[in-house]
Order: structure tokens, then C-alpha cells, then sequence
């Protein structure tokens, strides 16, 4: 007969409307100083070095324990692995995802952040176990709306963590190339938070003629002005971990290349153009 110890734990979470993250391990550990470890994945071939540890509370009717990421407490960056840490001395087991309940994420955009800008997305890795994408930014520049018709690329921005001052810019910096930017055309709404670009779809495609593998990268940054340092465009105050392969945008034909906004693993938006002819 198996009992609760023969059951590989897993782990729910549950994003709340105050921003928390709480998570619950089932079956409860029978342990009584068991607790839920945080590592955040270290670079290829780098040892990890920075952990978080969060209390597990008793178990409740639904035979699970569970623990609480405040929102104050900001992460670092990155990509972070759950375990389960019986003892304070006893061998780590990483826990399987159980269901996820994500919808205050949903719209998370459309909340004013202040500095620094923290976000957290909760999701299910390849070898079907919880981990944690995070952000932290000193100020952050969200990309909203993409559109490309008539010859041009438009994108809304929305500032959080900083305002533009009164001759914000936006530019696309060609990957690779130092020194090689385009200015794109900007609007600045009266709340000097949202912002949207417009660039053309010609200038953009124009250097991949002279690239030597046929194709070139934009990326996509932010001068707010006054003290604030470029930001780099990206999209991450919602529900998504990762963009890349889920917000697909189309090519378009520019003379003899495609145009194609896209966000990389990071998240960050950047203009990829490939040479046709």
C-alpha cells in the first residue's frame, strides 16, 4: 500500500491580488522544520550561489503546507528552481508543478510600478517542474500595441518607475554595430508615462543588404530623459514567462527583406530583418 511519503510532492501556486506568491506543497511534508527553497540557476558552468529560504506553515484541510513570497520581497533577476528542504541539513528534492493560478497577473500591465520595478512569473519548466522568472529593474520601459502598415513599424510604450522628461527618444540600435542607432519618431502622452514610437520599415531593412549573413538585429531603447539612464524596451507585467515563441509577429516585405518585430529570451523587444534577395 502506498502512503503520502511513496508520492513525488508537487507544488501549486497561486498568484494574489496584493501581489503575493503562495505556494503549497501536497502532501504535506511530515517533517516540522521542512521548508521551500528558492535557488536562483546560476550561468552555464558557474556555481549557485544565491538562495532564498520560506517558511512552510502547518498543513491545512487539503493536506498541503504551505508558504508565502511577499511582495516586498523583490528577487534578483533571473530564473528560479523550487526544492522542497526537509531538514536544514537534509538533501533537497525539486518539486513537480501542480496547478497555477495566474489571472491577477492577467493585466498587470495596466498598474503604475514605482522604482525599482520587480516582477515575478510563475512557470512550468520543460522537465515539467516550478520555477520562477524574475525581473528587477531600476525603471522599465513595457512595450504594449505592435502594429507595421504603411511603410512603418508604431509601438506603445508605458513607462514605470520613471517619467520621460520633455524630449524623451527612442532609438533602435543595430546589434553588433557600435555607433549604429536610428531615431525613431516619438509621441509622449500628457502623463509623460506612455509614450509610442513610430520607425521606418526602409531604414530599418536597409542594412541587412550589406550584412554578411543577410540579416541584422535592432534592439529597442528608451531615453526618458533628464537623469534617468536608456531603458531597455521589453515586456514582462503579465502572466507570460517567456514570449519568444508565443507572441509571434509576422514578416513583413520591405524591397529584398523581411521585417519582423520580435521579443528574445529575455523578453526584450528587438526588430530582426533578413535579406531576401
Amino acid at each position: 500500500m502506498s502512503t503520502d511519503q511513496d508520492i513525488e510532492p508537487r507544488v501549486d501556486c497561486t498568484v494574489d491580488a496584493d501581489g503575493r506568491t503562495v505556494f503549497g506543497v501536497h502532501p504535506a511534508p511530515a517533517a516540522p522544520r521542512a521548508r521551500l527553497l528558492l535557488a536562483l540557476r546560476p550561468a552555464k558552468d558557474e556555481p549557485e550561489r544565491t538562495t532564498r529560504l520560506l517558511d512552510l506553515g502547518p498543513a491545512d484541510g487539503t493536506h498541503r503546507r504551505t508558504a508565502v513570497l511577499p511582495v516586498e520581497q523583490r528577487l534578483p533577476e533571473g530564473r528560479w528552481d523550487l526544492y522542497l528542504l526537509p531538514e536544514p541539513d537534509g538533501e533537497r528534492q525539486r518539486l513537480r508543478a501542480g496547478p497555477r493560478d495566474l489571472r491577477a497577473l492577467v493585466d498587470g500591465a495596466a498598474r503604475d510600478r514605482s522604482a525599482p520595478v520587480a516582477a515575478r512569473v510563475p512557470y512550468v519548466t520543460k522537465g515539467g517542474f516550478l520555477a520562477l522568472r524574475t525581473w528587477l529593474r531600476d525603471a522599465h520601459a513595457e512595450a504594449g500595441r505592435i502594429t507595421l502598415a504603411d511603410g512603418t513599424l508604431t509601438a506603445r510604450l508605458r513607462l514605470h518607475g520613471a517619467e520621460s522628461g520633455p524630449r524623451p527618444g527612442v532609438w533602435l540600435r543595430l546589434r553588433g554595430r557600435a555607433g549604429t542607432e536610428l531615431a525613431a519618431e516619438v509621441r509622449v502622452a500628457a502623463d509623460h508615462r506612455d509614450l509610442s514610437f513610430t520607425a521606418s520599415l526602409a531604414d530599418l531593412a536597409a542594412p541587412a543588404a550589406a550584412a554578411r549573413s543577410g540579416r541584422c538585429i535592432w534592439d529597442v531603447f528608451v531615453r526618458p530623459g533628464g537623469a534617468v539612464p536608456p531603458v531597455r524596451v521589453s515586456r514582462f507585467l503579465d502572466d507570460l514567462a517567456d514570449r519568444k515563441d508565443i507572441q509571434v509577429y509576422p514578416e513583413v516585405p520591405v524591397g529584398e527583406a523581411l521585417v519582423r518585430p520580435y521579443y528574445t529570451v529575455d523578453n526584450d523587444l528587438s526588430v530582426v530583418v533578413t535579406r531576401t534577395g
